[in-house]
């Protein structure tokens, strides 16, 4: 689908950037008192309800977003994508999450390959190993049960599954299979982040997940180092193969670690690391935690959006419309950040997760040709649970900077709360916000209804709400692992759709490297003036200054030190 012609030359985008001057002249106040036009920006599927009357668009709108995906050929690039062309072009890759969640009798393609039965091997495989340790058939080095697990990895490699298991954590049904368990994650190569893991933990009873699908990730791999010196030190080297396992595809480097290969789990070079959650990245974790049968409800979650985005008419397609959405207020109304505000604590991670998804697939500056390009893509996406961001950046969202928002609300609680002689349930209270916000942000509140309100002259300008601020509403009719499956490919999609119409690559990550490359002549740098007291040299005024002090003021720090382990 390489094209040299940028989807801001086609005429769709062209009438788009006329049609926004006009709809901007309407206030949402007006656009809401068309139910006709409410009633058509409702979808429903498999529970779960998206409203987006509340964005500034009419009918018009869609209809040309939907012209602007024809000429962008969204349809045939969700088609590539599935059908397992190489569409990540700049690493010759096929993109195919969502062979992951396929179901045991699909066929997904690789280079002519059906790559379905290599996942649910992998999958088997983790069945039958987190159900051997949840058992207490497979235990640890002195005999006793492993309960304990901490899962070593970042980025993707850690925000998805970290969400998952948050979601999780309080679903009843879920939470039931976790009893006397608990799962960790540790990301940051800060021994502070490794002292908080593995406080309160006994290496007898704890099982360490190593992600890393080379197993040369930096950060990952010291942590990963650190945990070893830690059940060495406490149980001896040979301890290592009974409480470390691994998620990796390099078994020579696995082998050379100290893990057993017989005990690496792999993925495949065509999951990308923010997409890889329903790979054996998340899955081994998850499955230790809480049983495979729940994880593999979420992957069938999961799997119904991937249907439902592959085959559902634009119109009424959910990831689709959201992703159109996106480009109009990102490449016309020129809005540069979307908050995620999930109605439910639950849902604490999932914004730190969809911002690397999005924000690492979109944030790009050139085509997919390597073109320069003339608009914006991607978006700032940032998020908190309602009510605790009402008390914290709501004040912006209403009065300050437009920031286009999505809540996220859920119609039963995970844990419902009644007391007597309330006049609403706790989650009543909360649902109550989910819905007022999104008025409240539409609506605003004029000067005349303030001075009818007998407001004092001075604060009226100071308690005036314009209101004509865009967000839309999904409402799941639950959140157990099937609709966190489903939550999770929603937004997964949404941000494939944004990347087809712009015409960038959503799939490759080039801006992560730069930093990491310099970061390893720091390194060598450190290494030498700690061991050999060599200057600093080589870097510009400001680092050189800033790295002699670091190391003037940590001159402490031994040479050669023997193995130290953190302690809270």
């Amino acid at each position: 689908m390489a094209s040299s012609t940028l989807v801001c030359e086609t005429q769709p985008w062209k009438d788009l950037k006329v049609h926004v001057e006009d709809v901007k002249k309407t206030h949402l106040r007006d656009l809401m008192n068309d139910v006709e036009r409410c009633k058509s920006m409702m979808v429903e599927f498999d529970g779960i309800t998206l409203d987006y009357s509340r964005q500034r668009a009419t009918l018009d709108t869609l209809n040309k977003l939907c012209n602007l995906a024809e000429a962008a050929h969204l349809k045939e690039k969700i088609n590539l994508m599935f059908n397992g062309d190489r569409i990540n072009s700049t690493e010759n890759r096929s993109v195919l999450h969502v062979a992951l969640r396929a179901p045991r009798d699909a066929a997904v393609k690789s280079d002519g390959k059906n790559v379905v039965p290599e996942v649910w091997n992998v999958l088997d495989k983790i069945k039958d190993f987190s159900e051997r340790v949840r058992n207490g058939s497979w235990v640890g080095a002195t005999g006793k049960p492993l309960t304990d697990v901490v899962s070593v990895g970042i980025g993707g490699s850690f925000l998805g599954p970290l969400f998952v298991h948050t979601a999780l954590q309080t679903d009843p049904e879920a939470s039931k299979h976790a009893k006397g368990r608990q799962l960790r994650f540790l990301a940051n190569v800060d021994p502070v982040d490794v002292a908080k893991n593995i406080t309160g933990l006994n290496p007898e009873t704890t099982l360490v997940v190593v992600v890393s699908k080379t197993f040369t990730t930096a950060e990952t791999m010291l942590n990963a180092r650190t945990l070893r010196a830690w059940i060495s030190k406490e149980l001896g080297p040979s301890a290592v193969v009974k409480h470390m396992v691994a998620v990796s595809t390099n078994l020579v480097l696995v082998e050379k670690f100290g893990i057993d290969p017989n005990n690496a789990f792999a993925f495949w070079d065509w999951v990308g690391g923010r997409y890889s959650v329903c790979s054996a990245v998340g899955v081994l974790p998850l499955s230790l935690q809480y049983g495979f049968p729940i994880v593999e409800k979420f992957l069938k979650g999961a799997s119904s959006i991937d249907q439902h985005f592959c085959c559902a008419p634009f119109e009424k397609n959910i990831p689709v419309l959201l992703g159109l959405l996106s480009v109009w207020n990102v490449s016309f109304f020129e809005y540069p950040a979307r908050a995620i505000l999930p109605y439910t604590q639950a849902l604490e991670k999932f914004a730190p997760h969809i911002q690397q998804v999005s924000m690492e697939s979109n944030g790009k500056g050139v085509s997919i040709d390597g073109v320069p390009l003339p608009y914006e893509t991607g978006e700032i996406d940032f998020g908190e649970p309602g009510t605790n961001g009402q008390h914290s950046f709501y004040q912006l969202i209403h009065q300050g900077r437009v920031i286009p928002c999505d809540f996220i609300g859920v119609v039963k609680s995970q844990q419902p709360v009644y007391l007597e002689g309330e006049v609403v349930n706790n989650h009543d209270e909360l649902m109550s916000n989910f819905f007022a916000q999104p008025d409240a942000l539409a609506y605003g509140k004029t000067p005349e209804q303030l001075q009818k309100e007998n407001v004092p002259q001075n604060l009226i300008p100071h308690k005036t709400f314009s209101g004509n601020r865009p967000s839309l509403s999904l409402l799941l009719s639950s959140l157990d692992a099937y609709k966190v499956g489903q939550l999770l490919a929603i937004y997964e999609h949404r941000v494939a759709v944004q990347g087809f119409v712009w015409g960038i690559n959503s799939f490759d990550q080039w801006g992560v490297e730069l930093g990491k490359s310099l970061a390893t002549q720091v390194r060598k740098q450190l290494h030498a003036s700690r061991t050999k007291r060599e200057p600093v040299e080589g870097f510009n005024y400001s680092t050189s200054t800033l790295l002699t002090k670091f190391l003037e003021e940590s001159s402490d720090v031994p040479a050669n030190p023997p193995t130290l382990l953190p302690r809270i």
